[in-house]
C-alpha cells in the first residue's frame, strides 16, 4: 500500500506516523512545500516574544528525525501541483523547478490555511507582515532585530492577534490592536471580551475597536495606517492577522467538491468526493455537531485528532467515523486566560436557536488558600431541558481544565443539570468543595427550572429607571466610588426583612449585588413575601460594570 500525504504539519505528520504504527511495510511519502514539519504554529508568537528562547523548540521534528523514526519519504521543498484522481497521480515540483509524478493507493490533502490579505493599497509594503509559518516568524524577528522598532501595529484582534500584541509588547515594543468589530475574540461573546478589554488597557495596549482600515503607506521609516474613520495610525510596523482561509487551490485544480463555507468537502470517514483521496486539518468543512451546519474549524487539537483517525481509514478503510468539532479554544492574554466551547449566544442568536444563559464568578481555588482569584464562567443553554450549548471562560487561574470538562459534557449532549453532578479533585490548593463548574450548573439549573428569573447585563442597560425599581443590596461601602447602578435603592441583603416597606410593590423589581449570590437571597426573600415580577441580575455588578466599560 503507497501512500501520499501532502502537508506535513500537525495533521499530515500524525496521520502519517500512525499509519506507519498500523502497517510497517507500506510505503509512505510526505510532500511538503517548505522546509519544515511537524513544527508548533501555535507557538510562534512566543517565539517572536523571548518566551520561547530557541528557535529549535519550535521543532518538534525534523525531516530526518521524523523520516528515520518512521521511516517515511519525507520530502521538503516539494510541492504537489497536480492531482489526477483518475490515474490516481501526483504532478510534484521539486526543489530546482523539475516535476514528476507519483503514483499513490490512498492520498491525504493537509495545506492547511493561508493568512488573508485583502487587496488594500500600501499593502505589501516593507514592515507589513502575516504570521501563519516557521518562514513568517524568521521575517518577522529578523525585521525586530535589524530595526528600531518601538510601536507596532496589529491589525485584527482573533487569538494569534491578541498573542502577537503581547509578545510584542514583551520585546519592548508599544503595541496597538486595530479591530472592525466592536470586540477582541470574535468566538466569544462581548460580556466576555470586556474583561479582555479592560485588560488589555491596563497593559498598556492601545485597542482601536469598530476602526477599519482603508490604506497602508510607507513613509521613509515609518508606516502609517489610514483608518476609514479618518484616524491614521503611524507605526514602526504591521502585523495582518485578519483571519485565514482554507488553501483549496489543488483540490480545487483536481475537481474536488468544495463545500459551502469554501472548505474541502469531506464524508464522516474523512474522505472527499474523490475515492481514496483524503483531507484533514484547516482546509476541509465538516458539519458542526451541534448545528449540523457546514463548519470551518482553525484549531490544533481537531486537525490532529482527524490525522488519528484518517489514517485507520487509509490504511484499514473506512472504519472509523469523526464526529466533529464544536470549537473549543483558548488564550493566554497576558494574565488573563480566555476559553470557549461550544455555541456562544451570539452564535444562538445567528442561528435563530433559542436560548438562556448565566454568569458566575467564582474562586479559582479555595478563597482562605493565597492566591485565589475569579473564574468568570458563561454559560449558554436551552431554557425548557437544560442541555448545554456552549461555555466561556475568563480568569487568572484554573480557566482551562473548567472549560475542557464542559466541552466533553457538550459533545456527549448533556444538560446544566450534569455540570452539578461533575465530581472534581478537592483539595484547597486546587478547587473549592463547590466547584465553579458545579456552581455554574446550580445557577444555571435554578434558571432552567424557574427558581430564579434573571435580568441580563443587556436588559438592565436598557431599562427605563422610571419603570422599574433597581434594587442594590450591596453594603454600603460597596457603592463608593461611584461603582453603582445609576437610580438603584440601597438596601443591603441583612437590612432587608425589616426594610420591606421601602420597596415599591407595583413596579417589576430588578435586584443586582456584586456578583449574583446575594441578588438570588433577596430574591428569594420578596418573591416569598408577597412582591410580584423580581429578577435577578445574572453575574451582578461585576458583569455589568466590566461589560459597560
Amino acid at each position: 500500500m503507497k501512500h501520499i500525504i501532502i502537508g506535513g504539519v500537525a495533521g499530515g505528520a500524525t496521520a502519517a506516523a500512525r499509519i506507519r504504527r498500523i502497517d510497517e511495510m507500506a510505503e509512505i511519502i510526505i510532500l511538503e512545500k517548505g522546509k519544515y514539519i511537524s513544527y508548533a504554529n501555535c507557538g510562534l508568537p512566543y517565539y517572536i516574544g523571548g518566551t520561547i528562547k530557541e528557535r529549535d523548540a519550535l521543532f518538534l521534528q525534523t525531516p530526518e528525525s521524523f523520516g528515520t523514526r518512521f521511516n517515511v519519504d519525507v520530502r521538503v521543498k516539494n510541492m504537489a501541483v497536480d492531482i489526477d484522481t483518475a490515474s490516481k497521480t501526483v504532478t510534484v515540483s521539486s526543489a530546482d523547478g523539475s516535476e514528476y509524478t507519483e503514483k499513490y493507493d490512498k492520498l491525504l490533502l493537509s495545506p492547511g490555511a493561508l493568512p488573508v490579505k485583502p487587496p488594500l493599497e500600501g499593502i505589501d509594503s516593507e514592515g507589513i507582515f502575516t504570521l501563519r509559518d516557521v518562514n513568517d516568524t524568521d521575517l518577522i524577528k529578523n525585521y525586530l532585530n535589524t530595526h528600531n522598532v518601538k510601536k507596532a501595529a496589529v491589525v485584527g484582534a482573533g487569538f494569534i492577534g491578541l498573542e502577537m500584541a503581547e509578545n510584542l509588547h514583551h520585546a519592548g515594543v508599544e503595541a496597538s490592536i486595530v479591530e472592525m468589530l466592536n470586540q477582541v475574540m470574535a468566538p466569544v461573546d462581548f460580556s466576555i471580551a470586556a474583561y479582555v478589554h479592560k485588560h488589555l488597557l491596563q497593559k498598556g495596549v492601545n485597542l482601536f475597536l469598530e476602526h477599519t482600515v482603508e490604506r497602508f503607506e510607507k513613509k521613509e521609516e515609518k508606516i502609517n495606517i489610514y483608518l476609514k474613520s479618518g484616524k491614521i495610525i503611524s507605526t514602526d510596523m504591521v502585523i495582518l492577522s485578519i483571519g485565514v482561509r482554507p488553501e483549496t487551490s489543488l483540490a480545487k485544480k483536481a475537481g474536488l467538491k468544495i463545500g459551502e463555507t469554501g472548505g474541502i468537502w469531506v464524508n464522516e470517514y474523512l474522505e472527499t468526493s474523490a475515492k481514496d483521496v483524503y483531507a484533514v486539518g484547516d482546509v476541509i468543512e465538516f458539519p458542526h455537531p451541534q448545528t449540523g451546519k457546514p463548519y470551518l474549524n482553525y484549531l490544533a487539537n481537531p486537525a490532529n485528532r482527524q490525522g488519528r483517525l484518517v489514517a485507520d481509514n487509509m490504511a484499514k478503510g473506512n472504519t472509523e467515523k469523526y464526529e466533529g468539532a464544536i470549537g473549543t479554544a483558548i488564550a493566554k492574554v497576558f494574565d488573563l486566560t480566555v476559553a470557549t466551547t461550544g455555541l456562544a449566544a451570539k452564535k444562538l442568536k445567528l442561528l435563530n436557536i433559542p436560548y438562556q444563559s448565566s454568569n458566575t464568578h467564582s474562586g479559582s481555588h479555595a478563597g482562605y488558600y493565597p492566591q485565589s482569584t475569579q473564574i468568570s464562567i458563561k454559560l449558554t443553554f436551552d431554557p425548557k431541558t437544560g442541555k448545554i450549548y456552549g461555555a466561556q471562560g475568563v480568569g487568572y487561574s484554573g480557566v482551562d481544565k473548567r472549560i475542557d470538562q464542559i466541552a466533553l459534557l457538550i459533545k456527549s449532549g448533556k444538560t446544566v443539570f450534569d455540570l452539578t453532578k461533575t465530581e472534581h479533585c478537592y483539595a484547597p490548593p486546587f478547587s473549592s468543595a463547590k466547584d465553579p463548574i458545579a456552581i455554574a450548573g446550580y445557577v444555571a439549573s435554578n434558571i432552567v427550572t424557574g427558581q430564579m428569573p434573571i435580568v441580563t447585563w443587556r436588559e438592565m442597560q436598557a431599562a427605563n429607571p422610571n419603570e422599574i425599581t433597581i434594587l442594590d443590596v450591596r453594603t454600603k461601602g460597596e457603592r463608593v466610588r461611584g461603582q453603582f447602578i445609576v437610580g438603584s435603592l440601597n438596601i443591603p441583603l441583612d437590612e432587608l426583612r425589616g426594610r420591606l416597606d421601602e420597596i415599591p410593590k407595583d413596579k417589576p423589581i430588578y435586584i443586582y449585588c456584586a456578583v449574583g449570590l446575594r441578588g438570588y437571597l433577596a430574591l428569594k426573600i420578596l418573591t416569598q413575601r408577597g412582591f410580584q415580577n423580581v429578577k435577578n441580575l445574572s453575574g451582578g455588578y461585576k458583569t455589568y460594570s466590566t461589560a459597560m466599560f
